[in-house]
């Protein structure tokens, strides 16, 4: 009983100093050359070929528009290629059609896409994208089994897995389903997996270590019986897929949502680490804060692994937000609705929301 006791108490401390030393640890920040358009992409594809950062598609408002002044979403085709950090982005062709919130991941040399929505709707396109000798080639993947966007997705070892989203833009109900390809099968198929035990969701946060799949967050949506529509419900729950089992198995609920934060998440120094996203606070006041919203969370939150407890590590570095000389209630901020990119030693966030309605063209390093 003792030896229990003393093995209990050994492992306390070990654990909170593996939590001290991660918490006191600093990020490196610095801002890359910024994508070239004055608005800049949410949604967009991004990951690294043969060395390269690639950033393509994404949607944004023209011209400075907004959606609550009626102004159009427009999604894009467009291909930029960033051969090195201090290099200048190049244009690299177009994508088969416009599109955006796709599930994308670095695999080896290509970039993988999976999904993702345009003016036309929700589609179930995937295929590779590549950078080799100075220009973009796609190859074709297996479509994902119907139309899906606003899924999260994350690489373990060769094999993607895809969890939630959305059917189409004006469903009323999130999808609850689980779906896994390898990419180094001879004959790709996407297969249907065991589903967690939780609400449908979309714009959840992935990440992929070991032999094990994370799903965090997100929101649902629920429908008015009187008027039809959907609002959003915004979730705290997380969970973690045994690979080898089959398994899910429930995690400690997070301290607040983090939808739509950039992704996948990381998995460093035994624990899952996810920057901001939307915590749901100003999510009813949008329509009124409009240019005055103050953007989205700002936390790092940290779970060590195996279970717990979450902490919110610390907040992060401040990063001035690119309309900070045209509106003096801007802030600091942490984008939102863009792709999380490891390249060249550190972790790349390309442009994305900088609050509702308004992108950004910044692209952030860190370390």
């Amino acid at each position: 009983m003792q030896l229990l006791r003393l093995n209990g108490i050994l492992y306390l401390f070990f654990l909170m100093l593996s939590c001290s030393a991660v918490a006191q640890r600093t990020f490196s920040v610095k801002k890359l050359p910024p994508i070239p358009d004055a608005d800049g992409f949410a949604g967009s594809l991004a990951g690294v070929s043969n060395g390269a950062l690639v950033v393509a598609g994404g949607s944004n408002f023209p011209n400075g528009g907004r959606p609550w002044r009626g102004d159009t979403k427009k999604w894009y085709d467009r291909i930029l290629v960033l051969e090195s950090p201090d290099g200048q982005w190049k244009e690299a062709g177009k994508l088969p059609f416009p599109l955006g919130y796709a599930v994308t991941v670095s695999w080896k040399d290509a970039v993988v896409c999976v999904g993702g929505s345009n003016e036309k709707g929700h589609v179930a396109a995937a295929f590779l994208m590549r950078w080799k000798k100075q220009q973009i080639g796609f190859e074709p993947l297996p479509a994902f089994p119907h139309p899906i966007a606003n899924a999260c997705g994350a690489l373990v070892g060769n094999v993607l897995y895809v969890a939630g989203g959305l059917e189409k833009p004006d469903a009323t109900q999130t999808l609850r389903q689980f779906y896994a390809l390898d990419l180094a099968a001879p004959n790709r198929t996407w297969q249907p997996l065991p589903v967690w035990e939780g609400a449908g969701r979309m714009l959840s946060v992935a990440a992929g270590s070991g032999n094990r799949f994370f799903l965090f967050s997100g929101t649902d949506l629920v429908q008015d019986k009187t008027t039809g529509t959907a609002s959003r419900v915004y979730l705290t729950d997380a969970h973690v897929f045994d690979i080898s089992k089959k398994q899910w198995t429930r995690l400690p609920d997070m301290p607040h949502p983090t939808v739509a934060a950039v992704g996948p998440a990381l998995v460093r120094d035994g624990q899952v680490v996810i920057f901001g996203g939307d915590t749901g606070e100003y999510a009813s006041q949008t329509q009124v804060l409009k240019d005055n919203h103050p953007g989205f969370s700002t936390d790092i939150l940290a779970l060590p692994l195996p279970a717990g407890p979450w902490m919110i590590r610390q907040k992060f570095p401040a990063v001035i937000r690119p309309d900070a000389a045209s509106n003096p209630n801007a802030s600091t901020y942490l984008p939102v609705t863009t792709p999380l990119v490891p390249w060249k030693g550190g972790f790349v966030m390309p442009g994305g929301e900088a609050r509702p309605g308004t992108r950004t063209p910044g692209v952030l390093w860190f370390k």
